[in-house]
């Protein structure tokens, strides 16, 4: 799962980063309005925990914004105003849930669980592809010739291309829903990674293959 954090208080926003992705979660922090809605519509993110006091634009801003243009992920406001009004000013202009600072960090991971859990049920466990297996929990890829347990990122490519099976996604795309927007790795880790993948399917005797059409992208295929 991706999340996009808009908070421009530095340390916090570092600490929640760190705290998100030891929660297995990837996470990108941005420290304004602007940048959120620009990465938001990305279409990059699976949900978004936004500030309500930010330069450049308010996160109740944001909101309206993200909504008026037909983004519909789950949406978890910050803000140090207790006030009812405020809440009511939030939930009406589309979040999902509202939270308090300060807050603890076992609420807040909780409350992301909560608003993004139909999406998760709705998810399959695993997913096939020809003769190969993806279990989404133990991020184990099964074939013919056995399983391996993936990385990180090997599981996120293996997924991104399962879901879109014989769906060419350029490496730009890819690159960024799987290492984000701001890395500063090279485009080429989408290679590399592929090329990880290709060795795996060999091994497990699978009859898909990873497809490389220069200058466009990738595909998944099933042999005929």
């Amino acid at each position: 799962m991706r999340i996009l954090l808009a908070e421009d208080e530095a340390s916090l926003s570092r600490a929640l980063v760190t705290i998100l992705r030891k929660n297995n979660m990837e996470a990108d922090a941005v420290d304004n309005g602007t940048d959120a809605l620009y990465y938001l519509e990305s279409g990059n993110y699976d949900a978004a925990v936004l500030d309500v006091m930010m330069p450049g634009m308010d996160g109740i801003t944001v909101l309206r914004k993200a909504r008026e243009r037909g983004l519909s992920l789950p949406i978890l406001m910050l803000t140090a105003k207790a006030e009812i009004s405020d809440r009511v000013s939030g939930l009406d202009s589309g979040a999902n849930d509202y939270l308090t600072k300060p807050f603890a960090v076992q609420e807040l991971l909780a409350r992301i669980r909560a608003m993004t859990r139909p999406a998760a049920a709705a998810q399959s466990a695993e997913l096939q592809a020809g003769n190969i297996t993806l279990n989404r929990a133990t991020y184990q890829l099964t074939g013919p010739g056995g399983s391996y347990r993936l990385t990180g990122k090997e599981f996120q490519l293996m997924e991104l291309l399962m879901l879109n099976p014989k769906r060419l996604l350029s490496a730009e795309t890819i690159f960024s829903r799987i290492w984000g927007m701001d890395s500063d790795v090279e485009m080429s880790v989408v290679w590399v990674y592929i090329s990880y993948l290709r060795k795996k399917l060999t091994a497990l005797q699978a009859n898909v293959q990873l497809r490389a059409v220069r200058g466009a992208g990738y595909s998944l295929e099933v042999a005929e």
